[in-house]
């Protein structure tokens, strides 16, 4: 039973997007691994960019230097 975490900022991720990554998920395993789609877990963690850091320094702060 494979169990898959993704964790993306939580910057306007559509339900539609998510749904497509869990199906892509889902479908990478089956061909890659021959894992069966029935007993395939994917969950999809949305992160405060406050919480996620790069470099050092917290994304919500590189952000704002972006833009």
């Amino acid at each position: 039973m494979p169990y898959v975490n993704i964790k993306v900022t939580n910057e306007g991720v559509s339900k539609q997007q998510k749904q497509a990554l869990i199906q892509g998920v889902t479908e990478l395993l089956q061909k890659v691994l021959n894992k069966n789609p029935a007993t395939t877990v994917v969950v999809i963690d949305e992160v405060e960019t406050d919480n996620w850091g790069i470099a050092g320094e917290q994304v919500t702060e590189l952000r704002k230097r972006q833009s």
